[in-house]
């Protein structure tokens, strides 16, 4: 996965602006290649709960790029972004995460441990709690015709 954040960070490298550095301190190319491996990491571990990959990355970096470059940076990072999320969509449901973790239904039981059941590949939840897949869409649709 982290060719997807070297690859952000590669294409956009040498439009970084380095601030004034003491010993001690990161470099602005460190950050913004933390801030990218950190957000390709949450995609590929949590990415129903990662709503707005590419804005948040985005807003991780801003501060480190001057303004006439933000639009080319942000049209990287959702060019990179939409491929990396591409990629994991096509991965095969083994049971495990990329990072070699079980995987486990995104809801909880009524004792409020989290379920272990294997979740099924289209919204994370196991056969039991498909309801409240059903139950996000609806609130989805909601915000977004109140939204309108």
């Amino acid at each position: 996965m982290y060719r997807f954040s070297r690859a952000i960070y590669r294409e956009l490298a040498n439009e970084i602006v380095e601030g004034p550095t003491t010993a001690g301190t990161i470099s602005n190319h460190e950050r913004v290649l933390k801030a990218c491996e950190s957000a390709i990491e949450r995609l590929a571990t949590d990415r129903h709960y990662f709503a707005r990959p590419a804005r948040s990355l985005f807003n991780d970096i801003r501060p480190y790029f001057p303004m006439s470059s933000q639009a080319r940076v942000f049209q990287v990072i959702d060019r990179y972004i939409a491929c990396a999320d591409e990629f994991l969509s096509r991965q095969p449901m083994t049971g495990y995460d990329l990072a070699g973790n079980p995987l486990q239904c995104r809801a909880t039981t009524r004792k409020g441990t989290p379920c272990q059941r294997m979740p099924l590949p289209h919204n994370g939840y196991c056969p039991s709690h498909q309801h409240l897949a059903e139950t996000e869409e609806t609130q989805a649709r909601e915000a977004a015709l109140a939204a309108a």
